[in-house]
């Protein structure tokens, strides 16, 4: 009998698990993002095509970090059962925190895109790096205020501790 068919089955793998956004992912994606936003900038920014930094991501991303705010401010109401809110259903909670971890991926990737973008647009003393510099500037200020809406919606989606959750009761473990 071989050696393998003598050992115990292995064990279930244990059930995957949701944690909160960690900073550590968050400062990845930003500086892998800044170092292919530097390798793609260098390359095309001043090619023949004379590609110009647009405002409209800026807004966008601006737009959603205002969303997010008003989700995570709402949402704590409701989960709260401050007066005035009706209660939240679990479903949305739930979407809203998928939501929040891939909004501040994506925070921390344009935000990381922007910087190398803007580094290299202070570098530049052309007139189309100087004019192109606000936008820049805008896309960054955007992409922290989507990092922080986003960490702020997570956090706001999480259960209050219940004072009697303290006390093990039938089914719980001390």
């Amino acid at each position: 009998m071989s050696e393998r068919s003598e050992q115990a089955p292995d064990p279930a793998p244990p059930p995957p698990t949701m944690g909160p956004t960690r900073a550590s992912t968050l400062l990845v994606a930003a500086l892998a993002a800044a170092a292919v936003g530097w390798l793609l900038i260098s390359g095309l920014y001043y090619g023949e095509t004379g590609v110009s930094v647009p405002w409209l991501p800026t807004v966008t991303i601006a737009a959603l970090a205002i969303l997010e705010a008003f989700l995570a401010y709402n949402t704590r109401a409701r989960i709260d059962r401050k007066p005035g809110h009706d209660p939240v259903e679990p479903l949305a909670v739930a979407r809203f925190v998928v939501l929040a971890k891939a909004s501040s991926l994506a925070g921390a990737i344009f935000a990381g895109f922007c910087t190398s973008l803007l580094v290299w647009l202070l570098i530049e003393q052309t007139r189309a790096a100087t004019e192109d510099r606000p936008s820049a500037a805008g896309g960054l200020i955007a992409s922290v205020a989507l990092i922080a809406a986003a960490l702020w919606l997570e956090r706001a989606c999480r259960v209050p501790d219940r004072p009697d959750d303290d006390v093990p009761g039938p089914g719980r473990k001390p």
